[in-house]
């Protein structure tokens, strides 16, 4: 069941300032009506959509339905992104994208869960919409991204995927953005799940997307990209961990190719296959190299979440 979204902030203090951030990209058949949806939901707020080398009339739509138009002309959601979080000054930010598939009524209560919860990111998880709306490759690659995450980090989101999301303004201040197309979700995920930055959930309406509009998603490109992020982070988050599955995976290989080698050597008391041997030695060689810079690159990973993280602290929380 939806809940239902309440037309303004409830019990709470509104934030000075709001800002709404829509990236976009060939959205001209939509953004005008996104544009206005976000208008009647949050009247006070900042509306900005900027343009990421759009060849149709995305520009003009937006501007038309008054909306604050820039341009980012590094092409990928990503990029967009990271100039959004570093030009942009506001209390709170509303993150969606320019599809008119997100439910902008639900603005207000992720924000009013933002503030009142005192949480730095409130992720809008998608319900509903059927096939042509979240495709069942989507939903499963949700699915394992996100089991990854929790084996990952401990915990998850339910959609790490979801690109409606509610930031404060320590956390659009202090991400570290990598990437540079629809990879960022997971990075956004990520970067709160490493740092144990206090989030929320609320549950989102997701519609198909109206006629005339095309999804800039490639199942299998962008997966590809989103799995070598996810990759990435735990290299970098885990890495005693990573590089102790190669040390493991190469010892036992040496073991493997040794024990012919053992048992000849127990019935003969001769080493026949003079490489193979060398070729174990050095399989054991590099475990243990692999396994001492798992545990020295733990190491640098810890001081660097620490940095991370006080950086983080330096601005304040949400309800200061």
């Amino acid at each position: 069941m939806f809940q239902e979204h309440p037309d303004k902030l409830r019990d709470v203090a509104l934030p000075q300032r709001i800002a709404v951030i829509l990236p976009c990209y060939n959205e001209a058949a939509t953004i005008g009506k996104v544009v206005s949806d976000f208008r009647r939901a949050l009247p006070t707020a900042d509306i900005y959509v900027y343009d990421n080398n759009s060849r149709d009339r995305t520009r003009d739509e937006a501007a038309a339905a008054g909306a604050i138009v820039r341009t980012e002309p590094r092409q990928g959601k990503g990029n967009v992104v990271l100039r959004m979080f570093a030009d942009i000054d506001a209390d709170v930010y509303v993150m969606a994208d320019g599809d008119d598939t997100y439910d902008a009524a639900a603005a207000p209560a992720m924000i009013s869960k933002l503030l009142q919860d005192q949480v730095d990111m409130v992720v809008g998880c998608r319900e509903g919409g059927g096939e042509a709306a979240y495709r069942p490759g989507h939903r499963l690659g949700n699915r394992l991204f996100t089991g990854f995450l929790a084996w990952l980090f401990g915990r998850a989101f339910t959609d790490i995927l979801s690109g409606y999301r509610v930031f404060s303004r320590r956390f659009v201040k202090t991400f570290p953005s990598l990437s540079s197309g629809f990879e960022i979700e997971t990075e956004l995920a990520a970067h709160a799940l490493s740092l144990r930055i206090p989030v929320g959930e609320v549950p989102t309406r997701y519609g198909e997307r109206p006629e005339g509009s095309t999804s800039k998603l490639n199942t299998y490109r962008d997966g590809w990209r989103i799995l070598r992020t996810m990759l990435r982070l735990f290299r970098q988050e885990r890495p005693s961990a990573y590089f102790g599955i190669a040390a493991a995976v190469l010892a036992i290989v040496a073991v493997v190719l040794a024990i012919p080698l053992a048992i000849t050597y127990a019935e003969t008391g001769l080493v026949p296959r003079l490489p193979t041997a060398v070729l174990c030695t050095g399989l054991v060689i590099l475990a243990m190299l692999s396994l001492a810079c798992g545990l020295i690159l733990d190491n640098v990973a810890h001081g660097r979440r620490e940095l991370r993280r006080l950086a983080y602290l330096t601005w304040p929380s949400t309800g200061a």
